[in-house]
């Protein structure tokens, strides 16, 4: 790298770290207030675990040699202790830690107010280990994922799978992992719509707002870190596609709040401030595989038609009677089902309705449901095999007298009088 890119990798890579917080905040205003350290603690818990497992052999993993490797070698440069490894290699890791930590992360928000944190830490372990550092040698590392258009069309196609910053490896991933989390774990007590509010909407606001801010480098950043396709570094040149993606970025965005608060004041009677934080959310995750592939006006459609589906999805859990606590499934897998797929339709070149043929579309739904199902059965297979040994969920007296004070001996808000 160059000392501007090499830069804006350090800068992008610290903006990512800064939305695993983000997430804590946002989970952590939502839950009830004798859950919000618990809450908070499975985000921090995956910043240390994954940080750890990266640098000993997950960014090894993430990297394959043939199409058909299941993962890179974990040992082959374990700890990142190779003498080969230049200063750019290091910043790759870096930025390649952030994506992974916060994927984890994101899995926590459907087992709020009934999971035990030492069992957390051993799935969010172990699925990390088998599920997100293949899955992402499949999309970004040179798997079959980055190389599904090629084998299937030819190498002059033109087709592959567009997934910029994650779609599919983080948010399909994570948002069908808390899926199978939230069938294992079960119900809450007195599992209803209404069940519960918001202990601190300010939370849920400042943590929304943490990820918009550091989804900048989420999306951007990526041009500087890992997506040439001859192997190269990225460029932040006059050339790169850095000013689509930003503006991308936001449009996406702004237009999924409108989006959401639409359906919402057309169903509930009013527009909440938590549902223009989770419409932003959701359409951070849209435009996140397809931040550098779609024009503005595009990108603009693409946030409003999730801003107002996810809106929808989220009641998708009291029809069918999962327990997804904060809606990951509504807003992160069914988000980034939207994103991935409609790159299918309207990505620049190749998409259905913008010069391409079905091609675009087939790669891309392939993709999306191959990771789909992957991590929801290993999830549930681990998620399963912790209930039934050492225990996933907390017993039901425990759930009623509050997550924090009885796996952690905290409470989020001390509002005694002190001595």
């Amino acid at each position: 790298m160059d000392a501007g890119t090499l830069a804006w990798g350090i800068t992008s890579s610290a903006l990512v770290l800064f939305m695993t917080p983000g997430v804590a905040f946002f989970y952590g205003g939502l839950v009830k207030a004798k859950s919000v350290v618990s809450m908070m603690m499975m985000s921090f818990g995956s910043m240390a675990l994954i940080g750890v497992l990266w640098i000993l052999y997950g960014f090894n993993m993430a990297a394959v040699a043939n199409p058909w490797d299941f993962s890179g070698n974990p040992f082959a440069n374990f700890a990142l202790s190779s003498p080969e490894l230049t200063g750019s290699d290091y910043v790759l890791a870096l930025f390649g830690s952030t994506f992974a930590i916060i994927t984890v992360a994101l899995i926590s928000g459907a087992i709020a107010d009934r999971a035990r944190f030492g069992s957390w830490m051993i799935f969010a372990g172990v699925w990390a280990t088998v599920v997100y550092f293949p899955v992402a040698a499949w999309v970004w590392g040179g798997g079959w994922i980055m190389n599904l258009g090629s084998m299937m069309f030819g190498d002059d196609s033109g087709i592959a799978v567009l997934d910029y910053a994650g779609g599919t490896a983080v948010h399909i991933n994570a948002g069908a992992a808390a899926l199978a989390l939230a069938l294992v774990l079960g119900k809450r007590i007195g599992f209803q719509k209404g069940i519960q509010k918001p202990h601190n909407v300010p939370l849920v606001m400042l943590g929304a707002s943490i990820l918009w801010f550091g989804w900048f480098g989420f999306n951007a950043g990526a041009e500087a870190n890992w997506l040439n396709g001859d192997g190269s570094y990225g460029a932040m040149g006059p050339d790169s596609w850095a000013g689509i993606i930003v503006i991308n970025t936001l449009g996406a965005t702004a237009a999924a709040i409108i989006g959401w608060l639409i359906v919402e004041k057309f169903k509930d009677g009013k527009a909440t401030s938590v549902g223009a934080a989770s419409g932003a959310v959701a359409g951070l995750v849209a435009i996140t595989p397809a931040c550098a592939f779609l024009s503005p006006g595009w990108a603009l459609l693409l946030g409003l038609v999730t801003g107002a589906i996810c809106a929808f999805a989220i009641e998708l859990k009291w029809k069918l009677g999962y327990d997804d606590s904060l809606d990951v499934v509504g807003i992160h897998l069914v988000g980034g089902i939207i994103g991935t797929l409609y790159l299918g339709f309207f990505a620049t070149g190749t998409g259905l309705f913008l010069g391409g043929g079905w091609e675009q579309l087939t790669v891309q739904a392939i993709a999306a449901f191959a990771v789909l199902i992957y991590s929801f059965v290993i999830a549930w297979v681990l998620g399963f095999a912790i209930e039934k040994t050492i225990g996933f969920r907390i017993k039901n007296e425990d759930e009623v007298a509050g997550v924090d004070t009885v796996v952690h001996g905290e409470e989020g808000y001390s509002l005694a009088e002190q001595a």
